[in-house]
């Protein structure tokens, strides 16, 4: 499928738009951030220290710098990497550590951070403390054990790696330079950490549109189009060193009577994907609704008039109604538990019909997305990655 990232400047942020067969399905929004200005980012590694255990909870709190405290998982951080430790306990009041922001501050809840840091490239992804070899899922099992035979001589006792949905697009030889070139960084970063002080902050992550472009599938993509003279250069910069075969699709727009935000109707897009009710086809419509545990996505009949049995006017909404809901998702960039309400089907074959087609929407996505089950109650119950804020937090 043909691909386009466009990146332009909105209402003082940065937006990435991703299109496939010219049709907005992802949109991406970051500040714009200053030269001088430090923000707690997704993906930094800091020296921290622990402020506070709390038991009774399974957590820590680790300051990353001088009254900025994050919530650590002590369950899933069996293998910490100290740079000074104070305690013969696995984890004390005092302990210096590395750890890596897993997930941003919002407006209740602390960043959360981790000892499993990850180094991000575009088909791998090594990780310490986890020396699991895999490959992404969406990969086929050929693919994903020749992949897997690849990055074996590289893991060790300390890290993993796990190669990426790009690495089905591309050779051997680009997969290995990769993964040698992020354990040559890893290695460099864990000697070097036990001579920082602490709350240094030993990598910063990328920019957000930097990120964007580095988890982009690269297949069918044919254009980078970009209008801020600034961010061009960055991004010519990044494909220069990281990604050369795509440089020559990078493209700078520079067409100020009718801007991209104008071209590809930005502004109508967004509002469509931060409000409630979203139509369909037929007449019938989703109510999507975040709130902090989860979101739930209502399916209503609204304006349909059945012309057929009402079982399988309802099957056809539902069968819409997921197709559109898979779209959602991925362009809201919902995540964490997803709960659909479809109109309730008195047939099993039905039920099994409409599950089949959302296991198959929900497959484009490049997020991991799992349809997990059908509850009790006829809910559906679907698990995607958390890998950024959702869109309505960060707009």
């Amino acid at each position: 499928m043909e691909r386009k990232v466009i990146i332009t400047k909105w209402h003082q942020k940065i937006i990435t738009s991703v299109l496939e067969a010219d049709e907005i399905v992802e949109l991406h929004c970051s500040r714009e951030v200053s030269a001088d200005d430090f923000c707690h980012a997704l993906g930094n590694i800091y020296v921290g220290r622990v402020k506070n255990i709390v038991p009774n909870i399974g957590a820590a709190f680790v300051e990353i710098a001088p009254g900025v405290e994050c919530y650590y998982p002590i369950g899933q951080n069996q293998t910490p990497v100290f740079t000074h430790k104070i305690g013969k306990k696995p984890l004390c009041i005092g302990d210096e550590l590395l750890v890596q922001i897993s997930r941003e501050a919002s407006k209740t809840k602390a960043p959360t951070v981790t000892s499993k840091i990850e180094f991000t490239g575009r088909y791998v992804v090594l990780s310490v403390g986890n020396t699991r070899v895999g490959a992404s899922l969406k990969l086929d099992k050929a693919l994903r054990e020749h992949l897997k035979s690849l990055l074996h001589p590289y893991a060790n006792e300390q890290y993993g790696m796990v190669a990426r949905t790009n690495a089905g697009s591309v050779s051997d030889e680009v997969i290995i330079k990769e993964a040698e070139a992020l354990a040559a960084e890893c290695e460099m970063l864990l000697s070097h950490a036990r001579n920082r002080t602490c709350f240094s902050c030993l990598k910063k992550a990328p920019k957000a549109y930097i990120t964007d472009l580095q988890n982009i599938y690269g297949d069918g993509l044919t254009e980078i189009k970009v209008e801020d003279s600034d961010i061009y250069e960055e991004l010519k910069q990044y494909l220069q060193n990281e990604q050369p075969q795509n440089l020559d699709k990078l493209h700078f727009y520079n067409e100020a009577a009718f801007p991209l935000a104008k071209l590809y109707n930005l502004d109508k897009t967004m509002e469509r994907a931060l409000k409630e009710r979203v139509w369909l086809g037929c007449g019938g419509y989703l109510v999507i609704q975040p709130t902090e545990a989860l979101t739930v996505i209502d399916v209503n009949s609204g304006k349909y008039v059945a012309k057929k049995k009402e079982n399988e006017s309802y099957l056809k909404i539902n069968i819409e109604a997921a197709k559109e809901a898979a779209k959602q998702i991925r362009l809201r960039n919902l995540s964490g538990i997803i709960l659909i309400d479809f109109i309730n089907l008195n047939q099993e074959e039905d039920t099994n019909k409409l599950l089949g087609l959302l296991r198959e929407y929900l497959s484009h996505d490049p997020i991991q997305t799992t349809l997990v089950d059908v509850t009790k109650l006829q809910l559906v119950e679907i698990t995607r990655k958390k890998v950024r804020k959702m869109l309505y937090e960060t707009v």
